[in-house]
């Protein structure tokens, strides 16, 4: 996988890229959908979303490309300084990447990325979603983000291990290989 802080930064923009837009249609389709429908009346979530005017982001409604792009930004900067050195370190506490299998360790840094990535970017999505039209609450907005959290968490461990991960890791070993050809590439020192 990742060997050198490059190559980290690929994998990162490939697993964001994937998820972000996978987060966005589960929110907006799976989560809200029916809420979504009933409150405009529309047939289809796309047309409800369009019938009010947007995506409610931040107080406002705002296209469903700024809500991509927003959370993009958000999710990709939390992966590169907290959730992949984080879940590194995690992993490594239980597993040793030079004794373990690569998979159970590669198994181990997903479960400890989604352990640390879904509560962060629930609490950011809590305060980006937030009902500001009513006013501000400190206890609402935490249990928005509980909730949050609850919704998301089995979406993101499941989707995680068994599609996103694989998929990504098979564009990255595919591009890696391609760009790399026969180079001698220098391990990523995490310590």
């Amino acid at each position: 996988m990742p060997q050198n802080q490059f190559q980290r930064m690929v994998f990162a923009l490939l697993t964001v890229i994937v998820t972000v837009h996978a987060y966005v249609f589960y929110s907006l389709y799976v989560v809200n959908g029916q809420t979504l429908m009933a409150v405009t009346g529309a047939d289809s979530v796309l047309a409800a979303i369009h019938q009010q005017g947007g995506v409610y982001m931040a107080g406002n409604f705002v296209p469903i490309w700024a809500v991509v792009l927003v959370e993009f930004i958000l999710a990709y900067s939390l992966e590169i300084f907290m959730g992949s050195p984080l879940s590194f370190r995690l992993a490594s506490k239980v597993f040793d990447p030079r004794k373990n299998h690569p998979m159970l360790f590669e198994t181990a840094i997903i479960c400890a990325t989604v352990g640390i990535m879904c509560p962060a970017m629930s609490l950011l999505a809590a305060v980006l979603y937030y009902p500001y039209y009513t006013g501000f609450d400190f206890l609402t907005l935490m249990a928005n983000w509980l909730k949050l959290v609850c919704f998301n968490f089995p979406f993101a461990f499941f989707s995680q291990l068994f599609f996103i991960q694989p998929f990504v890791r098979t564009v990255f070993k595919n591009l890696v290989l391609r760009y790399a050809g026969n180079r001698k590439v220098q391990p990523l020192d995490n310590g």
